[in-house]
Parts: structure tokens; C-alpha cells; sequence
């Protein structure tokens, strides 16, 4: 993730009208490895930021969220942005906006109160008054996003694409992970499959106090005709499903390998099932349940 070529962080403000998709918008940058926080006190801005890049120097940046209802944010930002931008991070607003009749909408289906009501304003007076008090901050937005024809994953690749890039936004991360079935199926997952037909290294007693990471039984298990051919019929699949899912604008897949302890043939297997693309694997001491996550960018 780019940060400014300070080397700030980068700050990103999320802010529009109720009802428009803020929230969602939010949870995208989350995905994205942003520090997120709903309606931060603007005083506090400026610290946050520091205190996020010294604790967690690979951090994306920092998300804010603010809607009409921070009335203590608006008459200071013009202050704030300034010393921000004299820091030398520049602050990107994302606005969202949608049309009045879909506002109007969403607001009678969720049967929630909009949140600048008076009492006895309708909603449509209510969002005229919102309007108003967003207009400053409209006009100084990096990008407006209008959501009225929107649905969340078609939010959800534009924000991504604003943010990563248009070319980087259809990427999709895939975790790999082992497990065994005598602590039970991890939680979440996507797609498990079972991998227990494969020979088990536990009843080789040179092998069993060993794991998965060990060359040995690396080399046992794959000597196994059937581990290749199940290395390739999974890469088969994958290859079939991964366009579809990023279709539907999943940007995260998870699938599990388990054997009956997984200590030793799911990890390798999950090791093994590694796509020859940019990725990051992280070895984990075998115990309970994940073992092995093998993280590739589709």
C-alpha cells in the first residue's frame, strides 16, 4: 500500500450523507489494512496518525469516519487539515452521495430514524438539513462516489479501486490453511477438503515426533501418488472458481486442508498447494488447529 511519498501514513476521511454507504465504504478500507474510527474528535487527528505509524509501520494508513452528527469537526478541519498538510500527510475525502428518493427509501426499509431528525421534520427535511451542513466538505472532496444505482460489491470495487488502484482492486487474497479434525473444523472457512485418503507419517515411527515443515515427511507424503494429483485436481479448481468469486466481488478466499492431528499432511499438502504467484507464507508452531497459511494475491 502507497503511503504519501512523505512517508506519512496515509489519512483517508470517509465521509457523505446518511444512508449512502458510509459504513460499508469503511469496512473496505479495514479489509485494506487501515486503522479505521467512526467520528474521532478532530483535536485528536494529528496524534492518532502518530501514534499508528510508530506502532505499526507496515499500517496502510488511517481511516476516519465522520458524519453531520461531529458538529465539533466541521469548524475545525480548515485548522486541522492545514497542520496536517504542513506535517506532510494530505488528507483524501471520500464523499458518498445518493439520490433523495433512494435515501428516502433506504431509511422507510430499515425503519431507522434519521439521525439529524427533529422533531417533527420528515426525512426528506432532515436530509436537506444534512445537506447543508455536508456542503463544505463536499466541495473539497478528493472523490465523490454516488451509490444510488450501487449495490455493496459494486461500492466495494470502486472504493478499492480509488484506493489500490483500478488494476490492483481486482485482486484477490487466498489464506491456505491446515488443520486437524480431532480439534474440530476451524471456523469460516470457505472451502475445506479432506485430505485424510493420503497415507498417514504418524504410523512411520521415524516420522511421527516430526511435522509438516520437516523435509522427511515433506518427501513421504509427496511421495504418494495421489498428494500430486490432488496438488493438481485443487489447482484445477481453484482456477475454475477464483473468476467467479471475484465477480461477485469477494476479495478474500479461504480454504482448509485438514487431516486427523494436522501435524503432518495437511500442512505439507497446504504448503505444497502454494500458487506460483506473489505471496506470503507464515509458519506456525504445529499446534491445535492452523498450522500452515500460505497467503497468495490472485
Amino acid at each position: 500500500m502507497a503511503q504519501n511519498p512523505s512517508g506519512k501514513p496515509r489519512l483517508i476521511i470517509v465521509t457523505g450523507v446518511s444512508g449512502s454507504g458510509r459504513a460499508s465504504a469503511m469496512r473496505v478500507l479495514e479489509d485494506l489494512d487501515f486503522y479505521c474510527v467512526d467520528n474521532l474528535p478532530v483535536a485528536l487527528v494529528p496524534e492518532v496518525l502518530r501514534l499508528a505509524a510508530g506502532l505499526d509501520p507496515s499500517l496502510a494508513g488511517v481511516a476516519l469516519g465522520i458524519d453531520a452528527r461531529e458538529r465539533l469537526f466541521f469548524p475545525q478541519w480548515p485548522r486541522i487539515f492545514t497542520e496536517l498538510e504542513n506535517e506532510g500527510v494530505r488528507p483524501e475525502i471520500i464523499f458518498l452521495d445518493a439520490s433523495d428518493e433512494v435515501l428516502a427509501r433506504r431509511y422507510s426499509e430499515s425503519r431507522r430514524p434519521h439521525p439529524l431528525a427533529e422533531s417533527g421534520s420528515t426525512v426528506a427535511e432532515s436530509i436537506g438539513r444534512e445537506r447543508l451542513a455536508l456542503a463544505e466538505m463536499r466541495d473539497r472532496a478528493s472523490r465523490v462516489i454516488d451509490t444510488t444505482t450501487l449495490t455493496v460489491h459494486e461500492l466495494r470495487e470502486v472504493v478499492m479501486a480509488m484506493v489500490l488502484g483500478a488494476a490492483a482492486a481486482s485482486r484477490m487474497a487466498i489464506s491456505i490453511v491446515s488443520f486437524g479434525y480431532k480439534y474440530g473444523a476451524p471456523v469460516g472457512m470457505d472451502i475445506i477438503l479432506d485430505v485424510r485418503f493420503i497415507p498417514n507419517p504418524f504410523f512411520v515411527p521415524e516420522l511421527r515426533p516430526l511435522d509438516g515443515t520437516d523435509p522427511r515427511v515433506r518427501d513421504y507424503v509427496m511421495a504418494q501418488a495421489d498428494a500430486q494429483k490432488f496438488i493438481n485436481e485443487t489447482a484445477r479448481l481453484l482456477d475454475f472458481l477464483i473468476p467467479l468469486y471475484r465477480r461477485e466481488g469477494k476479495s478474500y478466499l479461504t480454504v482448509a486442508l485438514g487431516c486427523t492431528g494436522g501435524r503432518h499432511r495437511s500442512p505439507v499438502l497446504a504448503r505444497a498447494s502454494r500458487a506460483p504467484a506473489p505471496q506470503r507464507l507464515r509458519r506456525d508452531r504445529p499446534r491445535r488447529a492452523h498450522l500452515a497459511i500460505a497467503r497468495i494475491i490472485a
